[in-house]
Order: structure tokens, then C-alpha cells, then sequence
């Protein structure tokens, strides 16, 4: 039977599970929408990691990290729940000790990271603006009738990329618009759009900061070439993007999960959550014990109260 680690990332547009052997290796991932239902996708993405291969395995210990954390760590018990920042860096530094500098763009933020000596050391992050996002780029493919995962490609093409508005998605559409209207490429406007996230995103998240290479691209984007082209025509120097570019934060959050259990000796409060996945709800109500009136959001299964969170007072 093989040890195996957990590693759960459920962000606002998708969840993504790994399993990690002992020497940190990936053996399976799921990458899947997270849908209206952040525990929904978990109970999906499980059922498929573990499909045909469960009974070979022992789970040693699970990690989760991304927003939606905390129900992942309710469901499973896990022995860590880790920020979107911490885990990204953990897993950049197990790809490469070297690396300093982590550009990473998920479905609906976006983020930089600086490490120095193996560490997270200062970061920034932007979840205001949807111009400098996956969620962006879904939306404008889809409005030129291309799948989104041919962007890059096309960008490539472009000979001539044209002005896009980057500081805004609103703007940016509009400058999209007039350009097809104008009778521009389709390549070119591609390319431009590229660019422009590229300009938005260094100017939100990287005024006043030094990019050091090393420099490691993650997150879903990263599949998207013309980004990565993007980026490197703007540093003036080349970029890594790491064979598990898709699962950054699933594999940190499973790395960081495994140092906590062999710190508390190998004990684990991982649950296997496959025996009643019929049994798992969430319910919210509000706090009338104070003048606060907070929201209060309770995981449950078989209706008993398993965490609850939300509250500023006790």
C-alpha cells in the first residue's frame, strides 16, 4: 500500500485535488469548475481522485487552501488550512529552491509573490478588478467565438497587436469591440488583449516592486502562451512555467500537510469523507448576540454541526 498526501485548492472557479507521494511527486490530480457549490466540487473532485485507485492508497494527511478552505478542511478534517499565498510559494520553491519571484492568475484574482532564502517574504494581490483575470479571458473568447485555450496560439500569429485598455475590464471590452469594428484581426486584438492584462496586472501588482528572476508563472492563465509571451516581452527576460502550473496551490497546500503530521509525530485528523457523501450540507444564519448581526456558516453532515465560522465575538 503507498503513502499518499491530500492537497485541496477550492477557488472561486475551480477546485483542484492532488495526491502526493512521500518524496512530493504528483501521482494524480483532478481539475475540475467549482460550480454553485464549493462542497458539491469537493465531493466530485474526491470521487474522481480516487476512482480505481483507492484501495492501494493510505492518506497519510491532507492540506487544503483557496477561499473556499475552510469547507474543504471541515469535510476532510485536514490538518492544515493554508492561505492562497503560502501554498502557491511552497509549491514554487519544491519545483525550484531558487526561484524568487511568483506571478500567479486564477479565475478571478490575481496575485505576486516574492520569496528570498526558500520563504514568502512580501506579496501583493488584487481581487477588485476582473480585468487581470482568467474570468476576463473566458469572457472575451467566448464573446469572439473561440475556445479559450486557442488564445495563445492565435496571439502568437499576431504581426500587429493593437491598443487595449488594460486598467479595466470594461474599458478593455470596449477597446475590443471598436478594434473588430474597425476591421482589425482577430490575432491582433488577441495579442493586444494579452498585453494588456500583462500592463494591468504589473501596474496593479507590481508598482515600487523589484521582479527578480527566477520567475515562476502559475495558475490556470499560465496555459495560455501568449500571456507567458506577454510577460517576458514586458520583464525583458523569460519565465518558467512549471509542469504543474494548473495545481500549484493543491500540491503546496498537500507539501505543507505533510511537515505538519510528521511534526506532530504522524498523527493525522484526516477523515475519508467517500462513506456518506450524500450527508454533507452547508446552512447560514445570523448572529442576533450582538449589534454585528453576522453571518454565521455551518458545515454539517448528518446533521451534526462539523465547523462553524463567520463570527467576530464569541
Amino acid at each position: 500500500m503507498m503513502n499518499c498526501w491530500l492537497g485541496i485548492d477550492v477557488g472561486s472557479v475551480s477546485t483542484k485535488l492532488v495526491l502526493m507521494d512521500d518524496e512530493q511527486s504528483i501521482i494524480k490530480k483532478v481539475y475540475l469548475k467549482t460550480g454553485s457549490s464549493p462542497m458539491k466540487s469537493v465531493l466530485k473532485g474526491y470521487e474522481e481522485l480516487f476512482s480505481g485507485t483507492k484501495k492501494e492508497l493510505r492518506i497519510c494527511g491532507a492540506g487544503t487552501t483557496g477561499s473556499g478552505r475552510r469547507i474543504a478542511a471541515a469535510m476532510t478534517g485536514a490538518d492544515v488550512a493554508k492561505n492562497e499565498i503560502t501554498a502557491h510559494g511552497v509549491a514554487a520553491v519544491s519545483v525550484d529552491k531558487n526561484v524568487r519571484t511568483v506571478l500567479e492568475i486564477g479565475g478571478q484574482d490575481s496575485k505576486i509573490i516574492f520569496i528570498k532564502d526558500g520563504a514568502v517574504y512580501d506579496f501583493n494581490m488584487n481581487t477588485v478588478c476582473a480585468a487581470g483575470t482568467g474570468s476576463f479571458l473566458d469572457r472575451q473568447a467566448s464573446r469572439l467565438g473561440i475556445p479559450v485555450s486557442e488564445i495563445g496560439a492565435l496571439a502568437e500569429k499576431s504581426t500587429n497587436p493593437v491598443k487595449i485598455a488594460g486598467k479595466c475590464a470594461v474599458f478593455a471590452e470596449s477597446d475590443m469591440i471598436h478594434r473588430q469594428q474597425e476591421g482589425c484581426k482577430s490575432e491582433d486584438i488577441l495579442a493586444g488583449l494579452c498585453d494588456a492584462l500583462v500592463r494591468g496586472y504589473l501596474n496593479n501588482l507590481a508598482t515600487g516592486k523589484k521582479i527578480i528572476e527566477p520567475v515562476m508563472f502559475q495558475g490556470g492563465v499560465a496555459a495560455n502562451t501568449g500571456i507567458k509571451r506577454a510577460f517576458e516581452k514586458a520583464l525583458g527576460f523569460p519565465i518558467k512555467v512549471p509542469e504543474q502550473y494548473d495545481v500549484m496551490g493543491a500540491w503546496g497546500a498537500a507539501i505543507i500537510a505533510q511537515k505538519k503530521v510528521k511534526q506532530n509525530g504522524g498523527a493525522s485528523c484526516f477523515v475519508d469523507i467517500s462513506s456518506n457523501p450524500d450527508n454533507w450540507e452547508m446552512k447560514s444564519s445570523m448572529c442576533n448576540g450582538c449589534a454585528n448581526c453576522c453571518t454565521l456558516v455551518c458545515v454539517l453532515n448528518n446533521g451534526k454541526t462539523m465547523a462553524k465560522w463567520g463570527g467576530r465575538c464569541s
